[in-house]
Parts: structure tokens; sequence; C-alpha cells
């Protein structure tokens, strides 16, 4: 069967995809389930976390948010068996790609899929939504009467942020990067309390924000990325400066960021301290880079299929490509990384 591999090139070089021919073992060892894919969520593969973990091979795996049904299940498998819809996230030392037609996995890394959810929806969203609910409940504990401000409300990650904290009663703005982007997301429901465009003046942030909180400040912001110089891409320009989210913070504050290597000067450091705020970094894969709150994590999956069943989540529809477009669809996702892809087989 065929998989979608990357062949990490040199340092600077562009990683490229191939589609490989792979196999499976015969015998499934004990925990293990194996699955036949129905959809697979494709996303821009971090190379370099994966370098930083240890794990360096010369083809890898790609596709790793996958729904399927289970054909069969290891000795001392108990949490599922042959023909239960499932879903999950392959771990990052997985060999298998998502975009087999079957695959094996642990069965501690999958959940049940409600009946009717669809598996190209769930695939599409799962990892944007495993994304928003640690920022928001692992990082920040939001709780209901919190102010947020999601940085990018329009993208995948920012939508299921603001869906999942007006749920818990949270106070939402948002910040809006095109004219088309702000409609959509003042036309969302529940609805947010202020979208701010930011692709005119990123400098009416401020005020707008301190206008609507009372000149206090927001409880928690939670960012896409951070400008900490001038930018000419066009991706990045609207990214908020650092300075920007510290000023916006209130007193015992918290801000999420997604930003790799985020850099703090002594002045940034110190309006930090007179606030008492805190900075934490948003980091999905060390639910599946370390088994320390296994537990944990099934849970907050079974919790996000759950929502998306209900329509608490709604992600936005993502058209499914067939597998023969999978190698440029994931050339396009690796060099823009907010652009979602799912794959059907």
């Amino acid at each position: 069967m065929k998989g979608l591999f990357c062949r990490a090139g040199a340092t600077d070089a562009e990683p490229k995809f191939v589609i490989q021919e792979t196999t499976l073992p015969d015998v499934l060892t004990s925990y293990q389930v194996r699955v036949q894919v129905k959809a697979c969520g494709l996303s821009p593969l971090d190379l370099k976390l994966l370098s930083d973990v240890g794990i360096q091979r010369d083809l890898i795996p790609v596709g790793r948010e996958v729904a399927g049904v289970v054909l069969q299940v290891g000795p001392k498998v108990t949490f599922f068996q042959p023909e239960d819809e499932v879903v999950g996230i392959l771990p990052l030392d997985s060999t298998c790609s998502g975009l087999c037609d079957v695959v094996d996995i642990d069965e501690h890394y999958l959940v049940q899929k409600p009946e009717k959810l669809s598996s190209v929806c769930v695939a599409a969203a799962l990892r944007d939504g495993l994304s928003a609910y640690t920022a928001l409940h692992t990082h920040a504990r939001i709780a209901a009467g919190h102010t947020l401000l999601v940085m990018d409300g329009g993208s995948s990650f920012g939508l299921m942020c603001i869906q999942l904290a007006c749920y818990h009663g949270v106070k939402v703005l948002t910040t809006s990067h095109s004219p088309q982007q702000h409609t959509f997301l003042e036309q969302v429901r529940p609805s947010v309390a202020r979208v701010i465009p930011v692709y005119n003046n990123s400098s009416d942030l401020l005020p707008v924000v301190l206008e609507e909180t009372g000149g206090l400040g927001v409880d928690i912001v939670i960012d896409s990325g951070v400008c900490l110089q001038e930018e000419e891409e066009e991706e990045k320009k609207f990214l908020p400066h650092k300075h920007d989210i510290i000023s916006v913070l209130g007193v015992g504050g918290h801000w999420v960021t997604s930003h790799q290597d985020l850099q703090l000067d002594p002045p940034d450091c110190r309006l930090l301290h007179l606030k008492s705020a805190s900075v934490s970094f948003l980091n999905p894969e060390v639910w599946t880079a370390s088994s320390a709150q296994q537990g944990r994590y099934l849970h907050i999956l079974k919790d996000i299929v759950e929502k998306m069943s209900t329509g608490v989540l709604r992600p936005q529809p993502e058209e499914a490509v067939p597998l023969y477009e999978a190698t440029v669809v994931m050339e396009t996702v690796q060099r823009h990384p907010k652009k979602k892809a799912v794959i059907q087989l």
C-alpha cells in the first residue's frame, strides 16, 4: 500500500514529499489497533521539533490526524473492537503514514468517533481542536466571566478558540486580517464582543481593547505568532508585536503564545512583572510526545469530538482532496502553515 513521506533535505532546502510503498507487520503487538483510514488531515511538519526529540529518519511519515474503522485489535486491547469508528492522532515517532489505507496505532491514542460526525470533518479539525483546548484549559484555565483576546480569529485554530471560549461564558474579542474575514467573524454565532480589524492599522488594537474592557485589559491573550521585527511577508505582516500583546493584558493576565523563538527584552519582562502576568508556550505535540498525562489527553480528545458532534465546535468545512494530489497539497500546507487540508481515502 502507498503512504506519503517527507524526504528532509539539507538545512536550507525545502523538504520533498513523496508517495512510497510501505507494509505493515503481519502480527499486531499487545495494545495495537489496526485501522482502515477513511480520512487524514494534513498539517505542516515541524522538522526541528522532530530533530530536537531525537527522531531522525530518511523518510518521515506524513499525515497524523486520522479517522477510520477498526479492522483488528491486539490481544490486550480493551477499548475497541472490530468495526468501531475511531479517530486519533498518530504519535510523533509513528512509522505509519496516515495516508496509508491501513495503519497500526496504540489504543491509547484513539477515541470513539460519534456516528453522525463525518470522518473528513473530524480529521481536518482535530489538531486545531486539541490546540484550542490545550491553550484555553491547560494553560489559561478559562472560567466564565474572563475576557479573552484571540488573534486571527478567522483561522481554523482561532475559530476553535472562539467557539470553545463562548461555550464557557467567556467574553471574546478577536482580530481580523481582511474585510472578508471581518464580515465572517461578525456573523459567527455565538457572537464575539468585538472584531478588531488589523489589516489597515494594527495600532488600533490597544485603544479598542481598553475601550471594551473599561481600561483594565484582557485576562487572556492567545496569539498565532508574534512579530519580533518589521515583516515583509504577506502572511506575517498582520502579526501583533509582542509589546502590543503585553500592553493589552490586564493584571494577573495570561499570554499563550505559539511563537517558538519568542524573545522578551528586559522592558517587556518588567511590564509583565508589574502586571503579575505570565507567558506560556503552546505545543500540543507534548500530548503524544510524552505518556505522562495519557488519561487526560484521551479525555480531551473525547470531549473535542463530542463537542463537534453536538455542534458546539463547528469548524470551517474543508473540501477533501484525493490521494493522488497529496504531494502537491502537502507542499502548499508546509509553505503556508495556516492552510488546512484533508485527504479522503
